[in-house]
């Protein structure tokens, strides 16, 4: 696509009539959810009941996501999202057979595609099939989900590990399983979804305390840790929207004053923190039983797909024999399993993979800075975001940058704030510095221009 449309609307005028069309649909959504819908005391009656209570399409939710959609097919802004990849997704891909430099994968350490966890996923599907076929407790074990949990507990050095088919699924079956209502949650303001949805489930108190603000923390506990039975805190090893992360040892010293329970969300830094890659407490030299409850997934440096629970012996077996998400869910995968302990052996073997990342990380992030373009808190590790501020820009700057042979991806409101929206770069092993160098000067050059 150029610069204009058939209309011949420039970039800012499309930005412009886009973000006023999104204001006035979050104000009348606003409205909506404050006030209610009109005859809301009438309900009773059958024939008054609104199509919005029993019509997906009316939906304000589904609503929103139309007139995105619409007013964006209208100002000729074509939807980034959804494109079809042809093969393996790494530094590069080909979407509808052309090649492009790829930062919309989190396969950060090149590790999905790589012969060896293909050939182990092969032989489990030999082996075992493609399925489970049932929960664990009900058709048992596979020798290569036990070998996963293993090999993981053995990189926390902690007592043991449970493997979930999702990773989204963990921290929600986790956090609402084993906390309640007579308990306290307190989490990051930048949390994962997956923990807010676990922290509701729970119906616990919950209350998020300002971005990597250990302070707050202790400020709140010491007010009212005597209020509560249990208290949660959970952060993540590096934030996936911001590409940053927490003082550790600090909310270590503070769960322990507070008698607290203090759970690391994983996801993103396994295989990115640390000299080999064994994530944040590596980082920061701690042990592994100085955190309560490690969570990660599979699906980013492990090349599988799924999440785990890493801890102590009660932890772990409380959560096998009672969880929700565990219990009642098929079992992961044999293929699934055996790659993801395939690729997780590779990183601890090769731990050169760890250290070309980070100085990949550091030059984006360098090169970002010298082009006065704003990275946020981002560490320059293996994510780095590049806010631009509204979502129609976001959305526009994308496809700029598809245009010219980098696909990467829009982050839009509500994922994160609106006025925070931007473009999330997932660096990996492979990329080159040419292809990091080619990519910022391209992002600087479309930031710049006056279309």
């Amino acid at each position: 696509m150029t610069g204009r449309n058939l209309f011949g609307l420039s970039d800012q005028i499309k930005e412009r009539l886009a973000n006023e069309m999104l204001e006035r649909h979050r104000k009348k959504l606003d409205k909506i959810a404050q006030e209610g819908y009109p005859n809301k005391k009438k309900l009773f009656r059958r024939d008054e009941i609104p199509e919005a209570f029993y019509r997906f399409d009316q939906m304000p939710g589904y609503q929103q996501i139309r007139v995105i959609e619409q007013g964006g097919k209208q100002l000729g802004i074509d939807s980034p999202f959804f494109k079809t990849h042809d093969q393996v997704a790494g530094s590069t891909t080909f979407i509808e057979g052309k090649e492009y430099i790829n930062f919309a994968s989190y396969n950060y350490l090149d590790l999905c595609g790589h012969p060896v966890v293909n050939q182990a996923a092969v032989a489990a599907i030999q082996c075992y099939g493609t399925s489970a076929s049932a929960s664990r407790m009900v058709s048992g074990e596979r020798a290569v989900q036990q070998e996963l949990e293993q090999a993981l507990a053995a990189v926390y050095e902690v007592d043991d590990c449970v493997a979930f088919v999702s990773g989204h699924a963990t921290n929600v079956t986790t956090i609402g399983y084993l906390f309640g209502p007579r308990d306290l949650i307190l989490h990051d303001a930048l949390i994962h979804n997956s923990a807010v949805q676990g922290a509701q489930l729970s119906g616990a108190k919950r209350i998020p305390f300002p971005h990597n603000d250990w302070q707050a923390v202790d400020e709140i506990l010491t007010q009212q840790r005597k209020d509560f039975e249990r208290v949660l805190i959970v952060v993540e090893g590096i934030y996936s929207m911001d590409g940053d992360f927490p003082d550790l040892p600090r909310f270590i010293e503070l769960k322990r004053r507070h008698k607290s329970f203090l759970m690391v969300d994983e996801a993103h830094s396994l295989g990115i923190m640390g000299a080999t890659g064994r994530g944040i407490r590596e980082h920061f030299g701690v042990a592994g039983k100085d955190v309560d409850i490690w969570m990660g997934t599979l699906s980013k440096t492990l090349s599988g797909c799924g999440g785990y629970i890493a801890g102590e012996k009660a932890l772990v077996h409380h959560l096998r024999i009672s969880a929700p998400g565990f219990l009642y869910s098929v079992g992961m995968s044999p293929p699934l399993a055996a790659a993801s302990t395939a690729s997780l052996k590779l990183m601890l073997a090769e731990p050169e993979r760890v250290q070309q990342l980070q100085a990949n990380g550091r030059l984006f992030l360098e090169l970002c800075q010298k082009h006065h373009i704003d990275t946020g808190y981002s560490a320059g590790l293996a994510v780095v975001p590049a806010i631009l501020g509204s979502s129609a820009r976001a959305g526009l700057v994308a496809n700029r940058m598809f245009d010219r042979g980098i696909n990467v991806q829009p982050i839009f409101y509500p994922a994160v704030e609106e006025g925070m929206a931007r473009l999330r770069f997932f660096i990996s092993t492979s990329h080159t510095a040419e292809q990091i160098k080619y990519t910022v000067e391209t992002l600087a050059e479309v930031m710049a221009a006056k279309q």
